[in-house]
């Protein structure tokens, strides 16, 4: 649990600076008519499912059929993708007034950042437990 903790850091702290950024940076995000409040829903959707697909993938990694660590990564970016797709429909439905197409943008670009943090910290646990 202890390594967990430590592999989820990465996450934690992206998590942590982008929200401070969002709340500090209103103003610059403004001037974009960027919605920062979507910005920090988005950042709190986008780290509970990396959270649970390092999960899912952890566990993959562990198991001596290469084919089910391949697996488990294409589901965890369908399931992201999914929930991202959901995210934006009930956004874009539940206040149709305030929708913001840079907003959504932005988000994406969130999407990026965690998937490549994500693949970083699997990476990483992948070497270490080849070694």
């Amino acid at each position: 649990m202890n390594t967990d903790r430590k592999l989820l850091l990465p996450l934690l702290l992206v998590f942590l600076i982008l929200n401070g950024f969002f709340l500090a940076g209103k103003s610059i995000l403004d001037k974009w008519h960027i919605d920062n409040y979507v910005l920090i829903v988005a950042n709190c959707i986008l780290l509970l499912t990396a959270i649970a697909t390092f999960r899912m993938q952890r566990k993959a990694l562990q198991d001596k059929n290469p084919n089910v660590f391949v697996r488990s990564v294409m589901g965890s970016v369908m399931i992201k993708m999914a929930v991202v797709i959901i995210a934006i429909m009930i956004y874009r439905f539940a206040l149709p007034q305030q929708f913001s197409k840079m907003s959504v943008f932005a988000a994406m670009i969130l999407y990026l950042i965690y998937l490549a943090v994500e693949v970083k910290v699997i990476l990483k646990l992948n070497k270490s437990s080849n070694v």
